[in-house]
């Protein structure tokens, strides 16, 4: 079942991010980066092939690159998905044309389609791949030139608006180098919100009722800490637990049931390694 689940999770994502190709890069000649920026600079330039088809032939140019410069390091996930991407911008070309961009105002079209993009990637990434492309060219430049994977996915992406200025002039150029810059941090904040936990530590003196209910009705692990008041210089008991959004609520609610003097902190987790959480490797 989570496998089934995960498939439909990476078609999904592959889907938002086609959504965004079709209906508002692809319009208004914004190449913001990746293959998808590539193959609409390729399609200004050979008009007679769909930016579908060209995202397909781009996809397997690079990949063959990738394993002449650096073995078979792909995750089927990925493959799939870079080649699924194709395939629906490829279909959405088809199944519903275009004549032109769908408003005159090229900004939002640009924020409502980089919004929509970067939750079909965060779904993808949350399933362990990726959409290709340029990732490729950025593991080449980290292995043979030390470039952080970061810093190398935006001098690609960065290199592909630089041609879009040079095709379709300055003021496209600097939209899509702006569409660049959106789509990291919409990605970003997309995963966080995606991934987001608290920590929560908690001083109460009925913290063996709230230690029971983490561990038995929450499922949830904690962590008992021994600490000393500062006024009355009293033993404390301090729980320390990592909980989802849904688990945060259960458990104040819980809480203000039992010991509405409670002392509770909540603190957001940018990222958690380890145990039931992101794997360390």
């Amino acid at each position: 079942m989570k496998k089934i689940m995960s498939f439909f999770l990476m078609n999904l994502g592959a889907l938002f991010v086609a959504v965004n190709v079709h209906f508002f890069l692809s319009p208004n000649s914004l190449a913001t980066g990746g293959v998808s920026g590539m193959s609409i600079v390729l399609n200004s330039l050979f008009p007679n092939l769909s930016i579908g088809l060209f995202m397909i032939l781009v996809n397997i140019i690079l990949f063959a690159i990738g394993i002449a410069f650096l073995g078979f390091q792909f995750g089927a996930k990925t493959v799939y998905t870079s080649f699924a991407l194709s395939g629906y911008v490829w279909l959405l070309e088809w199944i519903a044309p275009l004549s032109g961009p769908l408003s005159e105002d090229i900004l939002i079209q640009l924020i409502i389609g980089q919004c929509i993009a970067a939750i079909g990637m965060a779904i993808v990434f949350n399933q362990r791949a990726s959409t290709g492309g340029t990732d490729i060219i950025a593991m080449i430049l980290n292995k043979y030139f030390r470039i952080e994977i970061g810093r190398a996915v935006l001098f690609s992406d960065l290199a592909v608006a630089l041609s879009s200025v040079l095709l379709f002039g300055p003021q496209i150029g600097m939209y899509a180098f702006f569409g660049v810059i959106l789509n990291g941090l919409m990605i970003d904040y997309t995963l966080q919100q995606f991934n987001a936990n608290k920590e929560v530590v908690i001083i109460s003196e009925k913290s063996a009722l709230i230690r029971a209910f983490i561990v038995g009705e929450l499922g949830c692990g904690a962590t008992i800490h021994t600490a000393k008041g500062a006024f009355k210089y009293d033993d404390k008991e301090v729980i320390t637990t990592i909980l989802g959004r849904k688990d945060l609520s259960r458990l104040k609610r819980y809480i203000g049931k039992k010991d509405d003097k409670a002392f509770i902190t909540v603190h957001t987790m940018n990222e958690i390694l380890g145990q039931n959480f992101k794997r360390l490797a």
